[in-house]
């Protein structure tokens, strides 16, 4: 059983409320939890790209970021180094958050990151049962993918990178 902290609109902790995965229908207006996602950006200026595993929502698409939903007790940073090196096995201190937004939809407060890397380009390790594959892509890839990213979120996350 995975467990949650709860957060208001604002991102402050509920003290006292713990929240289930798998139970998120059961968050009530005005609680969130805490997902991290993390794009990341070779010294080379290419963009790490993956695939998610066929039998996951969505899948077979392909996202512009690691990330995943934070445990309880995790900061926003812990959870996204941790979901970072779950996810691609890069291991990175160079992380800056970029970008914050709220849903009332899925009850989450994204916490968006930026992670500049020069690991080897090879060594990426996908996470069993989350991704099945990776590429690297130079922006103008990236930027040019639209709908062939997973959500519009994220779509909105890499427009961001276009100023």
């Amino acid at each position: 059983m995975e467990l949650w902290d709860a957060y208001d609109k604002d991102l402050n902790k509920i003290e006292g409320v713990t929240l289930v995965r798998g139970e998120e229908s059961s968050i009530s207006t005005g609680k969130y939890h805490l997902v991290c996602d993390i794009i990341v950006r070779h010294d080379d200026g290419d963009y790490l790209i993956m695939r998610r595993d066929l039998r996951k929502a969505y899948g077979g698409m392909w996202e512009a970021t690691a990330g995943g939903a934070a445990l309880q007790g995790e900061s926003p940073m812990e959870c996204a180094r941790r979901e970072l090196a779950e996810e691609t096995g890069i291991r990175s201190e160079d992380l800056s958050e970029i970008g914050r937004v709220a849903s009332d939809v899925t009850h989450s407060f994204y916490v968006e990151f930026f992670c500049q890397t020069d690991c080897d380009k090879d060594s990426v390790i996908l996470q069993e049962g989350e991704t099945i594959d990776y590429r690297w892509v130079s922006r103008e890839e990236l930027m040019n993918m639209g709908e062939d990213l997973l959500t519009s979120r994220i779509q909105d996350f890499v427009e961001e990178l276009r100023g």
